[in-house]
C-alpha cells in the first residue's frame, strides 16, 4: 500500500507533467479528485473559482498575492477562451493599456462578448471580470497579445471613451506617440463619421507635439464634409518631454512616469541616516538577503515543482512542518535558486 508521501509524490508528478507542457492554469479535469485534494491540502495548487486552480507555494501566508499576480493573465486567457471560444475581446480601454505594456492586474477586467451575461465573476484577492453583452473586436480590428484577444491600436482609439485620457494619461501618451502614421485611424474615422472622436484625437496628437498629425486629421475630416472641433482630452501637457517614435512602449511609459513623478518622489524618501555602516556589516546584510531576493525574482515567472522535490517527497525527506528550508520552499521553484 502506498504511503502518504508516495501518494503526494504521484500528485506532484501529475502537476509537474502539466507544467512541463507550459500549463499555468489547472482545470478540474486535468487531475484526479485525489490528486487535486492532496495538492490543495499541501498548498501546491490554489482554487480561484469552482473548477479552476493555479500553482502556488506551500508556505504562502494567508492573503499572499504573488502566485495570483504571476498567473493572472494566463488564467484570464484560459478562462475566457473556455467560456466564450473565440467570440470575445478585452475592452478597448484595457486593450490600449496592454498596447502600452501596462500589465498591472486590474480590480475588474472588462470583457466584451455576444455571449456575455452582464455579470461579475469574482476571482481571488478582490479581482473580478465583468462580461458585457456586446460584440467584441471584429476580425479586422482584433489582434492577440500574450493569448489575449484585444483591439488593434487604431480600432481601440476609436472605440475607447474619452475618460481613458484622464484616468490613464501616461498609457495614452505612450500609445499615441508610438503611431508612425494615422492612415488606419483616419480610415476608421471617415467610414464611421466620427467627427467628435476626430477632434479629440487631433487635440491629443497636438498635446504630445504631433502637430502634423493633428492637422492631417482635421483637414481630412473637414474635406469630407464633417464639422470637426479640436479638443484636448488630457488635463495638461508635459513641457520638455521628448517623444521618440522608435523606442519600445515600456521604455516610453517609464520615461513618462518619471517625467510626471520626478518632483514628487524625492520628498517621499526619508532623511539619509547619519550613522556610518561598516563595509563588512553591509556586505553581510546583502548576503543575508540573497535568498529572499532570488526567490522574489523567480516568483515573477510563477511557481513550478521539479523532479528533485518530487523525489524528496517520495522518500519522506520533505517536511515543511519542521524544516525551515522546506518551509521556504526553495526547491519547489521551477528553475531552482542559484
Amino acid at each position: 500500500m502506498a504511503t502518504p508521501q508516495e501518494k503526494l509524490a504521484d500528485a506532484l508528478e501529475a502537476l509537474h507533467a502539466l507544467q512541463e507542457q507550459g500549463r499555468t492554469v489547472i482545470r478540474t479535469q486535468d487531475l484526479t479528485r485525489v490528486q487535486r485534494e492532496r495538492l490543495t491540502r499541501q498548498g501546491f495548487i490554489r482554487p480561484v473559482i469552482n473548477g479552476w486552480y493555479i500553482p502556488a507555494r506551500p508556505d504562502e501566508t494567508v492573503g499572499e498575492t504573488t502566485a495570483w499576480y504571476a498567473s493572472y493573465w494566463d488564467f484570464v486567457s484560459a478562462y475566457l477562451e473556455d467560456r466564450f471560444g473565440d467570440a470575445w475581446s478585452l475592452s478597448p480601454e484595457q486593450s490600449l493599456l496592454l498596447h502600452a505594456e501596462q500589465w498591472r492586474v486590474p480590480e475588474q477586467l472588462l470583457v466584451r462578448s455576444p455571449r456575455g451575461r452582464g455579470q461579475v465573476t469574482q476571482f481571488i484577492h478582490g479581482s473580478s471580470v465583468y462580461d458585457l453583452r456586446l460584440p467584441g473586436a471584429q476580425d479586422r480590428d482584433q489582434t492577440v497579445l500574450r493569448n489575449l484577444r484585444v483591439y488593434k491600436v487604431e480600432a481601440a482609439l476609436i472605440a475607447a471613451g474619452p475618460g481613458v485620457y484622464a484616468t490613464h494619461p501616461t498609457e495614452m501618451r505612450t500609445v499615441l506617440a508610438g503611431q508612425r502614421d494615422f492612415s488606419a485611424v483616419l480610415e476608421r474615422l471617415l467610414n464611421g463619421g466620427h467627427s467628435v472622436i476626430a477632434g479629440r484625437l487631433a487635440g491629443a496628437c497636438r498635446n504630445i507635439g504631433r502637430d502634423g498629425e493633428a492637422v492631417e486629421i482635421l483637414e481630412t475630416m473637414r474635406a469630407a464634409g464633417y464639422d470637426v472641433r479640436e479638443t484636448d482630452p488630457f488635463a495638461g501637457r508635459l513641457p520638455g518631454f521628448v517623444y521618440r517614435r522608435d523606442e519600445p512602449p515600456a521604455s516610453r511609459r517609464i520615461r513618462l512616469m518619471w517625467q510626471t513623478l520626478r518632483d514628487d518622489i524625492p520628498a517621499r524618501f526619508p532623511a539619509p541616516a547619519h550613522q556610518a555602516v561598516a563595509p563588512r556589516d553591509y556586505l553581510q546584510a546583502v548576503e543575508d538577503l540573497y535568498v529572499t531576493d532570488a526567490y522574489h525574482s523567480l516568483s515573477i515567472e510563477g511557481y513550478r515543482v521539479d523532479a528533485a522535490l518530487i523525489d524528496r517527497v517520495r522518500r519522506g525527506d520533505w517536511n515543511p512542518e519542521s524544516n525551515d528550508e522546506d518551509r521556504r520552499q526553495r526547491d519547489a521553484l521551477g528553475k531552482g535558486l542559484p
